[in-house]
């Protein structure tokens, strides 16, 4: 393949080719994050074929997310020095290998490696990468572009659980599986979409670019990688390898950005069990297996719902600087559907929850890397996402699990769910308590600000001014 021409722009786009990176976001959401969820309906099979409990069983759906999630840094890297494209085709041929392989399975053991571990990495080398990418693309409508990508999660997980219930009794759950790795390939396409870009901020970033022997080509880049540290790269020297790793994590510092991450662990410890454990959770209400999976999909297609409406009316002028405010939100109403779940014992009253948790669900999944962009700037955000994405890699692996000892142990759901609950409503409300505080400590600066006058220096009270020389001054209020 020839090499991309990649071209400089002062700011992103806005549009252009911007919207295929975004259909090949929404193709990858489809691929990763859809797939991942289906493997909740292998649960009940994996569970009578290898004779096990819910906690070992769980171990799959935990490994997969979390080695996605935990190997999100390492899609960023790839992503950022060698190419975007490079990243998310090599992970299309693992994951691809990974469910393949997982359809020859004779034990749980070799589900945990093939399904959980193979798979996972694979999603990992995609997932960071298209999203950020899109970030890159778009500014003024990031939230809808995001909106639009990520529904792809949604649509797929509406549209993938009826057909993975079909191919499993028609072809049994090996020949789904062995569907869906080739199905996955498709990853590949979507990597090939994923055209380069370079910023005017990415070169203020890495002053490596500033400099003369870079400057008088600088409108016609013909940069061999995507990222911003490429020339670091190319040179090859100790010292701009560390500086461009030390410019690529500088955020991880910043008092805002740790708070965030914080909030992300409750946030991924309690949106897992839910997805995990609707189906297996509806069949013991007496909902059959075709009416379960189809709460599945409802919940994808609110999802997309979610990703869509949510990353329109954030893009709007009256509701842009308050797109925090609506995160916390979409958290906090999904932790509450969580609260309420134990007590839906019907497919009737299922199906709201599914309604409401899809929704909220898809909307604030929407918002993570418009809410990071905003913490730490377009620059960032390729590492910032992969970070982001490795704090959600422990909950993932440990909270299904624990639901399901918590499910053996009580035989109930009910305190799996009311943990799942709790935990997400907590990250809301540290978020907000965040806030707060943020905004009782900036109402001080405010006030002395207003009390000075920039253009004569001169401290103000009421009518009467002092100036630094020493001169009184009648002012009007």
């Amino acid at each position: 393949m020839a090499q991309p021409q990649r071209s400089l722009h002062a700011a992103p786009p806005d549009g252009g080719w911007g919207w295929m990176i975004v259909a090949g976001c929404f193709f990858v959401t489809v691929c990763t994050r859809a797939v991942t969820r289906c493997i909740s309906i292998f649960f009940v099979e994996f569970q009578t074929y290898f004779a096990q409990d819910y906690a070992r069983t769980a171990w799959i759906h935990s490994i997969a997310d979390c080695t996605t999630m935990a190997c999100a840094p390492l899609g960023s890297f790839v992503s950022n020095h060698l190419s975007c494209q490079v990243g998310i085709i090599l992970g299309g041929l693992l994951a691809s290998a990974g469910l393949i392989l997982s359809s020859f399975a004779t034990s749980l053991e070799y589900l945990y490696l093939t399904l959980g571990a193979l798979t996972g990495l694979g999603f990992a080398l995609c997932y960071t990468p298209a999203i950020a990418m899109v970030g890159k693309y778009f500014n003024k409508r990031k939230a809808l572009a995001y909106g639009i990508a990520m529904s792809g999660s949604g649509i797929g997980t509406f549209i993938l659980a009826p057909v993975v219930q079909l191919l499993m009794e028609e072809y049994s759950w090996r020949g789904a599986l062995l569907i869906l790795g080739g199905f996955v390939l498709n990853l590949c396409v979507c990597g090939a979409l994923m055209r380069p870009i370079v910023l005017k901020e990415e070169l203020i970033h890495t002053p490596e670019l500033l400099k003369p022997e870079y400057a008088p080509e600088a409108p016609k880049l013909d940069l061999k990688r995507s990222s911003t540290c490429a020339p670091l790269i190319q040179n090859c020297t100790h010292k701009s390898l560390c500086y461009c790793s030390q410019r690529e994590y500088s955020f991880f510092l910043m008092p805002d950005f740790i708070v965030l991450a914080l909030s992300f662990l409750f946030l991924a410890y309690g949106c897992s069990p839910p997805i995990v454990y609707l189906v297996p959770y509806a069949l013991s209400t007496g909902v059959n297996h075709r009416e379960a999976a189809f709460l599945m999909s409802i919940l994808g297609v609110m999802g997309i719902v979610g990703n869509v409406t949510f990353g329109w009316l954030t893009d709007r002028r009256f509701l842009k600087k308050y797109r925090n405010i609506c995160y916390l939100i979409a958290v906090g109403l999904d932790g509450i559907s969580c609260l309420i779940l134990p007590f839906l014992r019907s497919f009737p009253l299922l199906v709201p929850f599914s309604v409401t948790f899809g929704y909220f669900d898809g909307a604030y999944v929407a918002l993570i890397p418009v809410v990071t962009a905003d913490v730490v700037g377009t620059a960032c955000l390729s590492s910032a996402l992969g970070m982001v994405f490795f704090l959600h890699s422990v909950p993932y692996l440990l909270s299904p699990p624990i639901a399901g000892w918590l499910v053996d142990t009580t035989g109930s759901y009910t305190a799996a769910f009311l943990l799942s609950g709790f935990s997400m409503i907590f990250c809301s409300a540290l978020l907000c308590l965040s806030k707060l505080v943020q905004k009782i400590k900036k109402t001080p600066q405010t006030l002395s600000a207003t009390n000075i006058d920039p253009k004569r220096h001169v401290w103000t009270n009421g009518a009467i001014a002092y100036s630094i020389t020493g001169e009184w001054d009648q002012k009007d209020t």
